[in-house]
C-alpha cells in the first residue's frame, strides 16, 4: 500500500464517526422534543420494494414497554410516491389491527389523517410527534402540518410501529434498537 493510499484510507476512516453523528442529528421539527436521540431505525418494504425509512426519536426517559407514556417522534422518509388518502386509509387499517378503534372515531380520524397526510414523493418526510395525554403533532418536510388532539388516536397511531401486535415486527425491533 503506497503512502497516498494509506493517507486516503486514514482520512476516510477519520470521517466515519462524523458521518454517523450527522445521521443521528434530530430533524429541526424535533425542537419540541428536547434531548431527542435516535433509538432505532429501519426500512419498510413491500414485495421487495422500499416504501419508507423509519426513525424513532426518544428522550432518555423512554421505556419501550411503556412507549405510550413517553414523548417520542416517528419520522418516515418515503422512498417512492404515494397518495396521501391511501396513506390515511392504510393507517386506519393498521390502527384497527393493533387495537380497538371506537366506532364513533373511525370516520373522524380518517378525515383528520386524510387532511394531514399529503401526497408524497421520494425523499419527502412525515414526522409524527407523540405528546402523551394530548395527541399527535404532524410535520411534513419539517413544516407543521396538523395536530390531532386525541390521546386515544395517538396511542393507536404510535402502536402501528411500536406495539407487539404490529404487522411489521422486524421494523418494530429495528426501531426499538433491539430493546
Amino acid at each position: 500500500m503506497n503512502l497516498l493510499s494509506r493517507r486516503s484510507t486514514l482520512v476516510a476512516l477519520a470521517c466515519l464517526p462524523f458521518g454517523a453523528l450527522a445521521q443521528a442529528t434530530p430533524p429541526s421539527e424535533l425542537s419540541a422534543l428536547p434531548g431527542a436521540r435516535l433509538q432505532g431505525q429501519g426500512r419498510l418494504t413491500f414485495l421487495g420494494l422500499s416504501v419508507y425509512s423509519a426513525r424513532l426519536w426518544v428522550t432518555d426517559s423512554f421505556k419501550p414497554d411503556d412507549f405510550i407514556n413517553h414523548p417520542l417522534a416517528l419520522e418516515l422518509e418515503y422512498a417512492r410516491s404515494l397518495v396521501g388518502s391511501l396513506i390515511a386509509e392504510r393507517s386506519l387499517t393498521e390502527m384497527k389491527r393493533v387495537g380497538e378503534v371506537p366506532a364513533d372515531k373511525a370516520e373522524p380520524w380518517l378525515a383528520a389523517m386524510t387532511k394531514t397526510f399529503p401526497d408524497v414523493n421520494k425523499g419527502d418526510r412525515i414526522t409524527g410527534l407523540h405528546q402523551p395525554g394530548e395527541g399527535m403533532r404532524f410535520f411534513f418536510n419539517g413544516m407543521p402540518r396538523s395536530d390531532i388532539r386525541d390521546p386515544a388516536f395517538a396511542r393507536l397511531f404510535t402502536s402501528i410501529w411500536l406495539s407487539p401486535r404490529t404487522s411489521e415486527p422486524k421494523l418494530r425491533q429495528a426501531l426499538l434498537g433491539g430493546a
